[in-house]
């Protein structure tokens, strides 16, 4: 449930600041010296701390401190309490919810330490707050599920901090992109960053250990390894007993209602949700109080208690709808709707099925709305890029032009060369987009179009609408990948393994689970390494049609990205029938579409060596044991790129 993860997200950005233990007194001791102090830049300081101290407790005077701040920054002209008031303003509008506010505070921040950073380039303390801005930031981009984004925020400020020797800060950083890889999907490369960033935290005594331990509860529990994923909650919920961190406190108490609710001891699960939504209330977030009410009202719904299910959920609801959570809005307004129809009064039903129905397209719409925005943003920066590489390119044939005027032998030589390298590499690139097109063209090839919406047809037949709305949104996704990555030259790994994740799953779906599949990446593949766009399905397609679907038995693809020795390595191993085999099956037609896609990926490889003169490699062999055909494998040896 995606707002389980937000909140994730949210408190990850709140732990950048350090836990206070003793805060009724620091509050009272800075208010009586801010009655006292006559300097205005000890006053700044002085509200941003007060606004530091009062976001566990009392949100309404951790923006009025914040906003002192900024005011009265701005009108002493002193840029460093001012960066740190938009700091004050963006965290106390995350909790809030407020994310565009959010982000405006955060972007204001990062601008103005960067102003800052320009006057005096080694201080630490500038550093550090440009450090939080990035991180901030990179929680904004994850609530935008902007991955990329997000991650790239992530990575610098994780720079700054291992720059400035701040170990702490750089344990929340792991924590955060550790957070970034798990809303991915990637729980084994946010299983990495979460124990790094507790090696460092156990070292350092650092006091957000529950939280790093809360997370790796959460990945061992995704993964059904519930005797580790209790034993990581019980470590965390010890030290949270002891610790002020409210927020941290709740959100592991709604872990464990889910463990307890899954184990079938409802009356622990009933305990746990009860104490997160006691403390969320108590913190004034309505956000997590509402998740709360809802793991509520579910359980009670499971329990066929529809009177009790009925009160918790539509106060989760009324929560949903007072802070705009579209995503809870969605969640509540199908939970009430079925109690009404469980309680026989239809009418109530449909009414918030309805509203069931807008909420869900309006979540659809937004994330359409989303990725068109980001897609035209991306295509008006390319564009921008293009028409100052030309303008530069004109001036610097102007300039070289006019020099070489005196000696026009010398000249004229060069202007022939130059204009041959020219031709050259715009027929290379000419080469490369009819090629990348023809790729484009193989992939959303009519067959496979025809296929996928005949089994939408199926399924509105055969499983109802629930089942033909799934293969449609995962059809319509890849679809909108293959369309967006195919223009450009390099596509982030994490992109490729989005494409082909969405490819396999409706192919499951279309051959009934005829195959499993398993999509990895070591450790060596870096978050902005990139590839050719669409250069692995044309061979995930042909081990399916080839090799598994002729198969007796069920199959499985494996396909692996790792680094050995500069070069990226992707494998696709498959257990079918095996080349030789398979091409006794096949037809002509079948051999044909298969000889073209290794054609077209052959020839871009060759394409890839001349343009960037480097070696790109593919084999492909069977997997032979006990002389027998076990298999085919495929390898792709590529140069590692990466994505600027």
């Amino acid at each position: 449930m995606k707002t389980i993860l937000k909140l994730t997200i949210l408190f990850n950005c709140i732990i950048y600041s350090s836990i206070s233990h003793s805060q009724n007194t620091t509050i009272d001791s800075l208010k009586k010296v801010i009655r006292i102090t006559k300097i205005d830049t000890s006053k700044v300081n002085i509200y941003n701390q007060l606004s530091f101290e009062f976001k566990e407790s009392n949100l309404d005077s951790a923006f009025f401190y914040a906003q002192k701040a900024v005011n009265l920054s701005e009108k002493i002209k002193y840029n460093n309490g001012l960066a740190n008031g938009y700091i004050n303003q963006g965290n106390t509008n995350i909790i809030l919810g407020n994310y565009k506010e959010a982000r405006n505070a955060f972007e204001k921040a990062k601008n103005t330490f960067e102003k800052l950073l320009k006057d005096d380039e080694k201080n630490k303390s500038i550093k550090n707050g440009l450090a939080r801005s990035y991180a901030s930031l990179g929680v904004i981009f994850s609530q935008e599920s902007n991955y990329y984004a997000a991650l790239e925020n992530y990575q610098k400020a994780l720079h700054i901090y291992q720059e400035i020797d701040q170990e702490s800060s750089v344990s929340k950083a792991y924590n955060n992109i550790g957070v970034v890889y798990k809303s991915q999907g990637n729980k084994i490369k946010a299983l990495e960053y979460f124990e790094k960033a507790l090696k460092i935290q156990k070292e350092i005594g650092e006091p957000t250990v529950p939280v790093t331990l809360t997370n790796i509860g959460v990945i061992h529990f995704e993964q059904n390894n519930l005797t580790k994923a209790i034993s990581y909650y019980n470590q965390a919920e010890k030290i949270f007993k002891y610790s002020d961190n409210l927020r941290g406190y709740a959100l592991l108490n709604n872990y464990l209602g889910d463990y307890y609710k899954k184990q079938n001891n409802l009356a622990k699960a009933i305990v746990y949700y009860n104490q997160a939504l006691t403390m969320y209330e108590s913190l004034q977030n309505k956000f997590g109080a509402s998740l709360a009410l809802y793991n509520l009202g579910q359980l009670y719904y499971e329990q066929n208690q529809y009177d009790e299910s009925m009160n918790f959920a539509t106060k989760s609801l009324a929560y949903a709808k007072e802070i705009g959570v579209l995503d809870q809005i969605f969640h509540s307004e199908k939970l009430v709707s079925e109690l009404y129809d469980k309680m026989n009064n239809p009418a109530e039903s449909l009414a918030h099925y309805k509203n069931y129905i807008v909420a869900r397209d309006s979540i659809t719409n937004l994330e359409n709305n989303k990725k068109f925005v980001q897609a035209e943003m991306d295509f008006e920066y390319k564009k921008r890029e293009a028409l100052l590489a030309e303008e530069s390119k004109r001036q610097t044939q102007f300039l070289i032009f006019s020099a070489l005027g005196i000696v026009f032998l010398i000249g004229f030589i060069f202007l022939i060369y130059n204009r041959g390298q020219v031709k050259k590499r715009l027929t290379l690139q000419k080469e490369v987009a009819e090629y990348e097109q023809k790729a484009l063209h193989l992939q959303m090839n009519p067959h496979f179009v025809f296929n996928c919406l005949g089994s939408i047809s199926s399924f509105i037949v055969q499983n109802g609408t629930d089942s033909a709305l799934k293969y449609l949104s995962k059809f319509s996704k890849l679809m909108r990948l293959t369309l967006e990555y195919s223009k450009g030259s390099l596509i982030p790994i994490d992109k490729e393994i989005e494409s082909l994740q969405n490819y396999l799953e409706l192919e499951q779906l279309r051959f009934h689970n005829k195959f499993d599949f398993d999509i990895r990446s070591s450790e060596k593949v870096e978050f902005n390494m990139g590839l050719p766009p669409l250069l692995i399905q044309p061979f995930v397609e042909n081990a399916i049609l080839h090799g598994l679907v002729p198969k007796e038995n069920k199959g499985k693809i494996e396909v692996a990205f790792d680094v050995e020795n500069g070069q990226l390595i992707c494998t696709i191993t498959d257990d079918g029938i095996g080349i030789s085999k398979s091409k006794q099956m096949k037809e002509n037609s079948m051999q044909a579409h298969k000889s073209m896609a290794l054609e077209i990926t052959k020839k871009r490889l060759e394409i890839m060596e001349a343009t960037i003169l480097k070696s790109a490699q593919i084999d492909i062999r069977e997997i032979e044991k006990n002389n027998e055909i076990t298999g085919t494998k495929v390898t792709l040896r590529l140069p590692v790129q990466y994505i600027q």
